[in-house]
This record gives C-alpha cells, structure tokens and sequence, in this order.
C-alpha cells in the first residue's frame, strides 16, 4: 500500500553555495504553444509554498531564479490549458541549485529527461531506478480498475491485491537500499533513507546512515536524521515502547501503560489520510477476531487541530470501535515524533509487557500475526 509521507517540498541543504548564486531551468516540451504553461513549486517556509510560472512557446520554457544557500526540492506541474497547478497532472520533481537545468521530452514531464548539476543528476538517476516500483503500482491500480464489482469482492483477488502491494512495497526498499549504498555522497540518499525507514527497523537503517560521507551527515537535513535516530532505536523491534498519554475523544487522558497485560496495536492514522482509510477494513476484521482475546488498538490520530469533528466521523464511518487519541497536532504530533513515524498508516504491536514484538502489519499480515499468538479464530 502506498503511504503518505512527510517528505514533500523539503529542503536539503548544502554545504555551501555563493550568496549570489542563481538557478536557470530550461526546458523543451514537444511542439506545445499558449495558452499552455508550465509552473514552478517550491517550499519557502514551514506550511508554505511558492508557485511561479510561465508560458510555453514552442515547446519551450525557462525559469530563473536565487538559488539560496541550499539545493531546494521543486516541483514542475505542466497544464496544457494554462488554468493553474490545481487541475495540473503531468509533474517532474527536480532540485534548485546554481548552474543550469535541461528539461527535455517529446510529450510529458513525467516522462522528461533532466540533466544538470550533481543534486538533479543524483535525483535523475533515483527516478530511473524507481520506474520498476512506479509501474508496479500503475500495474495494481489498472488491474483495479479493470476488475468487475464482483472480481474485487472475491478472496482470490483481494489475497493478490494485497501479495502485489507488498512486492511493490519490498522493490522500493531494496531500491532505496541499493541507491543509498551506491551513493553516500547524494543528498538524494537523506530522501532515499526516509522512505527506507519507513518500513526497515533500527539495525537496517543505522549501518546505511553510518555510511553516508561527512559532508551529507553535517548537513542540516543529515543532522535532524541524526537527531531522529535515537527515536528510531528507541521503537525498534524488541525494545519496550515508549510511555505518552494524550486525550481520548471525550478529552480524558489516557495513558499507553494502562494496557499492559494485554497485546497493543498502537495504529498512527488521520481521517485525510487515504491509505489509512483504505486499510481501517483490515484492522477492524483483526480487531473484531481477536478482541476477547488479550489484544486491544490504541488509534492514535494525526489530524490537524481545527478537524475534530473529521477525526469523530472517521472514527464511526470507519467503525473503529477501539480506544482512540490525539493531541490534533497534525504532523507535529507528539506522539507520532515520539515513535518517529513520518509515514500513514504505521503501527507497532506490543506484548502483555510493552515490548515491541511487530510493526507495520497490514492487510492480512496484523490477522496472521495475531493468529500466531492466540491461535487461529
């Protein structure tokens, strides 16, 4: 399953770049004319973005800029009608950084080959190494919606569905693994090492970190992972889980401690949170198997503070009739920095004494699981 993941528009530093340094993106879209254009997204603080655009003349655009102190992550978003980003499909992600970047493709951006200094040659080698996981999942989406009603309804394709997301999601990794090892000097591998961690554990994260250059380490985005990685040890598979409470819906703090002697899910989702949503079906059959067992959820919502009233439909909706928290902090949850989650949906199973015996089980992995522990139900 795909998962959302804190990782858009996010800077990444370098170690130094002269004050009046300048960016130059020139790009070559087939044949394309007004009122076509294309725009330029970039983050330039906290919640914030930028969009600049232009519009494209045969064929060609170009976009000039400060490049700052840091390579930038950006997005270019092509719209044939020139309406704006909203209705815009066709994207590219590239790096701001000095010197020039060459965009060039016959039809889509998506599709565009880009060259230029260390940082987009870094990020054009990554997008090529992830195409095989990027048709993988176009490959589950089209059998999806080919599928008839009652075919998707059927075990046999719900069981397939689910041995596909997870070959796709096993090819990301050892991809990102691979990218990582190969390139210790990229500030793409600080990227590549948080969607690795996404679903490795402490001893698989720690050895590849390690191996990244000094240079990338002592960068700001290198030293905030550093900074996290005492947060990754501290949920890693065999270590007991650490202690927080947080108000429940009606506002009464509850603690993680004050289920011990049972088997804990502590599940990490939002109600805006698509694949959170999708997966609720699997957690709730889980849930409803194994629940007169010693197991128990604790939810834990990352939902934004002015959606409270989101977060209690998504809770009925859904039928997650478990026990559920939230600070409403969104992805400043204190909870969630606490387990150093920066991807939903996450979970970690904990035994009758907090330690954590399992994580990320989805789909029909959290029923097997239990099944293991209590015996099938």
């Amino acid at each position: 399953m795909k998962k959302i993941l804190l990782l858009t528009l996010a800077a990444l530093p370098a170690l130094s770049f002269a004050q009046d340094a300048k960016y130059t993106i020139q790009g070559k879209i087939g044949e394309v004319n007004a009122p076509a254009k294309v725009y330029l997204e970039y983050r330039i603080a906290k919640g914030k973005s930028q969009i600049d655009s232009t519009v494209v003349t045969n064929g060609k655009f170009q976009f000039t800029g400060k490049a700052g102190a840091a390579p930038l992550s950006a997005y270019l978003l092509f719209n044939p009608k020139g309406t704006g980003t909203a209705s815009a499909e066709d994207y590219r992600s590239i790096y701001l950084e000095p010197g020039v970047i060459n965009i060039t493709t016959a039809d889509l951006l998506a599709n565009a080959k880009v060259d230029g200094p260390k940082t987009n040659q870094d990020n054009e080698a990554y997008q090529i190494a992830q195409k095989p996981v990027n048709d993988a999942y176009k490959a589950i989406d089209d059998k999806q919606k080919a599928a008839t009603d009652e075919q998707k309804a059927s075990p046999e394709f719900k069981k397939q569905a689910k041995a596909d997301e997870k070959a796709a999601e096993a090819l990301s990794a050892s991809i990102d693994k691979k990218f990582i090892t190969e390139h210790p000097d990229s500030y793409i591998s600080l990227n590549a090492i948080e969607s690795f961690a996404y679903s490795a554990d402490y001893v698989d994260i720690k050895p590849l970190f390690d191996a990244l250059t000094p240079a990338i380490k002592s960068t700001e985005d290198g030293k905030k992972f550093a900074d996290r990685m005492p947060k990754i040890k501290a949920v890693a598979l065999g270590a007991t889980a650490p202690e927080f409470a947080e108000a429940d819906t009606s506002g009464k703090e509850i603690s993680l401690s004050s289920f011990r002697g049972k088997y804990v899910l502590i599940d990490f989702w939002a109600s805006w949170c698509g694949p959170c949503r999708r997966e609720n079906p699997n957690v709730v059959k889980a849930y409803n198997h194994y629940k007169d067992q010693k197991f128990t959820i604790l939810g834990v919502s990352l939902d934004k503070p002015t959606a409270k009233d989101k977060w209690l439909a998504a809770i009925h909706k859904d039928g997650l009739t478990w026990n559920h928290v939230s600070d409403l902090k969104f992805w400043d949850s204190k909870a969630a920095d606490m387990y150093a989650v920066r991807g939903i949906p996450q979970n970690f199973l904990l035994d009758p004494n907090g330690k954590i015996i399992a994580k990320n089980l989805r789909g029909d992995d959290l029923e097997d699981k239990l099944a293991e522990i209590f015996g099938k139900i």
